[in-house]
């Protein structure tokens, strides 16, 4: 499977139903060479229109259920995963 393959699929929370959004990244561990997590942005409705709100959902690679032609099913029962732009520049710093 290549990572735009991941790119098109919806990845809905099977704890609510919800729709997360599209992958937009992955973090790799590349001394392992395996997919650590998958990285969902999160967005907000603003009058009326759509807008990324400057925050990720990162998703751990063993909250992944199924990975489908169309979804990649996901459990996610904390808040714990939402990450802002602030944060992840000053974790690569």
């Amino acid at each position: 499977m290549k990572i735009s393959d991941f790119q098109t699929k919806d990845v809905i929370n099977i704890v609510d139903g919800k729709k997360l959004g599209q992958i937009t990244d992955l973090e790799l561990d590349l001394r392992q060479g395996r997919i650590d997590s998958i990285v969902v942005p999160q967005f907000t409705k603003f009058l009326g229109m759509f807008g990324s709100s400057g925050t990720e959902i990162v998703i751990p690679w063993r909250n992944i259920v199924k990975i489908g032609a169309d979804v990649v099913l996901v459990r996610m029962d904390d808040a714990k995963a939402i990450r802002s732009d602030e944060e992840d520049l000053q974790a690569r710093s």
